[in-house]
């Protein structure tokens, strides 16, 4: 029905206007105040990154299946951000006073600055959203091949040579995309205007061809409006499934896990937190991102129900009913929307994804090993941004290979929902740590690290493994008689407590997080550092106490020359000459490089740094 070729070019060119996009984004926000350039509805549509192919597409997928239960998954970002605001804007204030660059780093600084917190969270975060990123793959593929003919309805022959098929070139192309989208600037809290308009952009092509499909559905696909009703009344299986909503403990468990991923996930804390520049934009995004997830919701229901009606399941894969719909009824235009629609919502998700757990891996994992095993070669290069960099753009061209690896291994094993909340799952492992780090001053680092821990160990025992089992990787006994015939060690039914498997192994891990979170940080004293921050993060000011040191008669050698230069190193000349210069002329000070460098300056340049480097990586 569509010509590859031109299907390949006309993505492309959509990309080629992206970067367009973020270009000029970047020209007309540093030209203009932010509450004269729109920044807060940029903002708030940037968050709507939270809608990935798991939306777009996996949504209808899930309701032709079980009706309403995919509206879970945006109950709990509407509740966190109509009620929880005040809770968002005093995790930005926080990050913005210890200049926090990452969900990872904001957990790290908590727990008393602790490297190896920041390199376990990174760490989980990786295994956990692997799949996630695979799923956006599986639904580009999916796409892709249904528009070029890959399922019964369309028999065409799909292009591939070698390994050269839809999801490596997918692949490919989001590495680049990500690499040169989001690696441009060594200050992880430098805001990139233009990536978030340019993410804004997309989210605002998603919900346009989204609501273009469902309107089509509703008023155009049987006629009209009322002819679509009939045609759904008439058929009672249809009906049945949008008519008799089972609600169970499944609705409470997504609730849960959807309210805290839309902080806790990387690339939500990025864009919600890291690239928030005030308050004002979180009180604009309370309404607005609500509205937005109500929007792009509203013709769920109504294309699933026009799949089941024109397209079998067993013909067609429900998660691609939103372009098989249109195309089963000839209209190009709509699916051709359709397709561009589910490609931002991939792309968007993918980059702003791997943008964040680059920096988590660079800041977390690389730079904390470089800094302990190899600091004399460290020190040989002048330009240490250009490494920092390099490291950023390896990190993400690791991160999508493995991703397509896991695609190729268990992509076909889940539906793209499925997929989605097994990673909600593991990603909700963070979350003990992270509110408990807020209202729990006892907590400490070796609490959050056997919760974590824990947590993701249960995790990959009674949710990853069952889906590994179901991809043919481990033998299914496993699964039915429990491991060597253990039946109470049975991954869906541990200790014979039996419910559906999301809410058992939600359960289990995060009951496991919990108490290893409580009774580690109870059996230790914290250190000093750690009832510092620990103060910082829960009282909101830090401990004040007679042995701080008085600076008042403090001296150095050091030169802010000196102080700029290092700066340099990691941040570019440019960037170090435009940050001095822009902190004396706000302070009002005579900028002098060969003076003595003042504590207010060496705090200042400590700031900068962490902004590359992380606040857990001191030099």
């Amino acid at each position: 029905m569509f010509d590859a070729t031109l299907i390949v070019l006309f993505a492309i060119a959509y990309i080629g206007v992206l970067f367009a996009i973020a270009w000029a984004g970047d020209i007309w926000m540093k030209r203009r105040q932010p509450a004269q350039s729109g920044r807060p509805l940029i903002y708030a549509l940037s968050i709507g990154v939270y809608c990935s192919t798991w939306t777009f597409f996996g949504s209808v997928g899930r309701a032709s299946e079980t009706g309403w239960d995919f509206l879970a998954v945006y109950i709990g970002p509407a509740l966190m951000f109509l009620f929880g605001w005040p809770l968002l804007v005093r995790i930005v204030r926080l990050a913005k006073a210890q200049n926090i660059t990452s969900i990872a780093d904001f957990l790290a600084a908590r727990y008393g600055k602790s490297p190896m917190v920041a390199g376990i969270v990174t760490v989980v975060a990786l295994i956990g959203l692997l799949p996630y990123l695979a799923l956006q793959l599986k639904a580009v593929v999916l796409a892709t091949e249904a528009l070029f003919g890959g399922n019964p309805l369309f028999l065409v022959e799909l292009p591939s040579v070698g390994i050269v098929e839809t999801a490596f070139v997918a692949t490919v192309v989001m590495a680049v995309f990500a690499v040169l989208f989001g690696t441009r600037h060594i200050d992880a809290t430098e805001h990139q205007d233009g990536l978030m308009v340019a993410i804004a952009a997309e989210s605002l092509v998603k919900l346009v061809a989204f609501l273009s499909v469902g309107v089509f559905v509703v008023f155009y696909a049987f006629g009209d409006a009322a002819s679509f009703y009939k045609a759904v009344v008439a058929q009672e299986n249809v009906l049945a499934r949008f008519t008799q909503p089972k609600f169970s403990s499944t609705w409470l468990v997504v609730t849960l896990l959807s309210a805290v991923c839309i902080i806790v996930l990387p690339r939500q804390f990025h864009v919600t937190v890291v690239e928030n520049r005030s308050e004002d934009e979180i009180k604009r995004a309370r309404w607005l991102l609500p509205l937005y997830l109500l929007l792009i919701n509203l013709f769920v229901v109504p294309i699933a129900a026009a799949g089941l009606l024109l397209i079998r399941p067993e013909i067609a894969d429900p998660d691609v009913f939103v372009l098989s719909v249109p195309m089963f009824l000839d209209a190009l235009v709509i699916t051709m929307l359709a397709y561009i629609g589910g490609l931002s919502a991939a792309t968007a998700m993918i980059v702003v994804e791997s943008i964040a757990l680059a920096i988590m891996v660079c800041n977390g994992v690389v730079v904390p090993m470089l800094l302990r095993y190899r600091v004399r070669q460290i020190d040989d290069f002048d330009n240490l941004s250009g490494l920092l960099l390099t490291i950023r753009r390896v990190a993400i061209c690791v991160l999508l290979a493995l991703c397509y690896v896991v695609y190729l291994l268990l992509g076909d094993a889940q539906g793209l929902a499925a997929i989605g909340l097994i990673s909600f799952a593991a990603v909700a492992q963070l979350s003990p740590a992270f509110f408990g780090g807020l209202y729990w001053q006892k907590g400490n680092a070796h609490g959050a690290i056997a919760g974590i821990l824990a947590g993701i160990t249960v995790w990959a025992y009674t949710l990853l493994m069952p889906w590994v089992i179901k991809a043919g990787l481990l033998p299914e006994s496993i699964l039915i008689d429990g491991p060597l015939g253990f039946a109470i060690l049975k991954p869906q039914a541990l200790l014979y407590f039996e419910t559906d498997p999301l809410t058992h192994g939600v359960v289990w891990s995060l009951a496991a997080n919990i108490c290893a979170y409580v009774v580690f940080s109870l059996r230790r004293v914290p250190s000093p550092i750690e009832r510092i921050q620990a103060n910082i993060f829960v009282n909101g000011e830090p401990t004040v106490t007679s042995q701080q040191p008085s600076f008042r008669f403090w001296r150095t050698s050091v030169t802010v020359g000196d102080l700029q230069s290092t700066v340099a190193r990691y941040l570019g000349p440019g960037r170090a000459e435009r940050s001095f210069g822009e902190f004396y002329a706000r302070h009002k000070l005579e900028r002098q490089p060969n003076g003595e460098a003042d504590v207010q300056t060496l705090r200042f340049t400590e700031h900068l740094l962490t902004s590359a480097m992380s606040p857990t990586n001191q030099l």
